[in-house]
């Protein structure tokens, strides 16, 4: 008994030969497939570079000033409504022109840079939706010591731009960050710095090569692949979990991208009904903003599409160590009802997503009374829905793919399981002769792990079995250890 004892310890603190070999296959098959289509990503990245050059490109800057004309910041005293014509310098005049003797807000605001508060007008439109009041932190045009600008002409010297923003924002970003970090600790923080990362290739690879016309599609593929090969590597390590969701996401990006292409072109999509679209036309004549809008497809459903494979691919491993026993078939089928439940969260989330983000234009076309039909494939509208139908698209269908990887990955990689249940049973015929009822036991909760068709269950036959054994020889399996250790290493394969 003593040395049965000895062995089902080894089996479970130890791989077997057979076990590292098929691990070492398992990972020589991910880098085969991964290791060349990260080079020919890169590759691709080299060759579509863009110079960094804008010429040909002609967009008046909304913030550059004549001469004598400043931006500055301050903060609001005080808030009043008055004749518009008061705060121009003409409050002698006894005649006003039709149309001026309307009220507007004007806003005393102390300069940050020092002085006496100045009178700044606030545009009507901030004015009837937001409103200013004392305390808020504006930025203006200073217009005071411009040529031939002055309160006197009728025009205002101070002119209300923009809030600024930069507190509120400051401290919302520190929590997230302080947020993440206490909850996903380490992991947490490389997600942050990979997210980073992928800011750096959209703005210094996608926005640059769109504005010199460089193929959008080819653009957009490169460059999603290059930010979630650095992603998810940079954030959960390199193992293969984190490799199996890499080629479930580049699978449902190629799906994705495939489906916008075909979109864009199939529903017209020319962007007529943006305004940030318009201005682009006019910008230059590489821009083509049918290509912006098929990045655009493809580039809004990478944060989802990373979701649900990371996700996928994390569920096959923490089941299959609940039940290592549990056929492929069974494994497969379990980790499915996962991945079901989390594709209808996800459309919600894609839905609902869009949905807020068009919201002005939802109340706008609502106000239209138009039929339903009409409204969805309106220029207004077409885009968002086609966002929504071709991202629901490719993650859906990259769901039961990462699951197939993931789970010929972690049979392959699992045989040490089954080499130590199968080593355990033969312990158990052979230093509990007499106890055969144990073994027939012992046998039936295999198969009844390998009958299990509700994951639910599925964990609670494993669990079962595990105190079974813990029951019938006291010491032999710590199981809360070894399935640490199993769990560990699992992870770091």
């Amino acid at each position: 008994m003593g040395a049965g004892h000895s062995h089902a310890s080894l089996d479970h603190s130890e791989p077997t030969p057979q076990a590292m070999a098929a691990r070492s296959k398992a990972n020589r098959i991910l880098a085969a497939v991964l290791i060349p289509l990260a080079l020919l990503t890169l590759a691709g990245m080299a060759a579509l570079w863009p110079s960094g050059s804008k010429d040909g490109v002609s967009l008046a800057n909304p913030y550059s000033t004549a001469p004598g004309v400043t931006f500055d910041t301050g903060t609001i005293q005080n808030v009043v409504t008055e004749n518009c014509m008061q705060g121009t310098g003409q409050q002698g005049s006894s005649q006003q022109p039709p149309g001026q003797g309307s009220n507007c807000t004007f806003a005393f605001t102390e300069p940050d840079k020092g002085g006496s508060p100045v009178k700044v007008v606030i545009n009507p439109d901030v004015a009837a939706s937001h409103g200013v009041k004392p305390g808020d932190q504006i930025r203006y045009l200073n217009l005071s010591n411009a040529q031939g600008a002055t309160g006197s002409q009728g025009s205002p010297a101070y002119i209300f731009v923009d809030f600024v923003r930069t507190v509120p924002i400051v401290l919302l970003a520190v929590l997230y960050a302080a947020v993440v970090i206490a909850v996903a600790r380490w992991r947490g923080f490389r997600a942050l710095v990979g997210l980073v990362g992928a800011y750096f290739v959209l703005a210094n690879f996608l926005l640059p090569g769109l504005v010199e016309g460089k193929p959008p599609l080819l653009l957009a593929l490169v460059g999603s692949t290059v930010i979630m090969i650095g992603v998810l590597y940079f954030a959960h390590g390199f193992s293969a979990r984190t490799s199996t969701a890499l080629l479930g996401t580049i699978f449902g990006l190629a799906i994705t991208a495939l489906l916008a292409a075909w979109a864009t072109d199939a529903a017209n999509l020319a962007g007529v009904g943006s305004h940030d679209a318009a201005t682009l036309v006019n910008t230059s004549s590489n821009i083509s903003i049918s290509g912006v809008i098929l990045c655009g497809l493809i580039i809004s459903g990478l944060g989802v599409l990373n979701d649900v494979t990371i996700t996928q691919s994390s569920a096959v491993w923490e089941l299959y160590e609940l039940a290592p026993g549990s056929s492929a078939r069974k494994l497969f089928t379990s980790a499915m009802r996962i991945g079901r439940d989390h594709i209808a969260s996800t459309v919600y989330t894609i839905a609902f997503a869009y949905a807020g983000a068009a919201l002005p234009i939802l109340i706008i076309v609502m106000l239209y009374d138009r039929p339903l039909v009409d409204t969805l494939t309106s220029a207004e509208l077409s885009e968002e829905v086609i966002r929504t139908l071709v991202g629901s698209i490719g993650l859906v269908l990259a769901i039961p793919v990462t699951t197939l990887i993931a789970v010929l990955v972690v049979k392959a990689t699992g045989i040490k399981a089954a080499g130590a249940g199968h080593d355990m049973t033969g312990h158990h015929g052979t230093g509990h002769q007499g106890a055969g009822n144990n073994g027939a036991g012992h046998d039936d909760g295999h198969r009844h792990a390998d009958d299990v068709a509700d994951t639910g269950a599925l964990a609670a036959a494993a669990v079962e079995e595990r105190g079974r054994r813990a029951a019938v020889e006291p010491g032999v399996l710590p199981t809360e250890e070894a399935g640490a250790r199993r769990g560990r290493r699992a992870d770091r394969g």
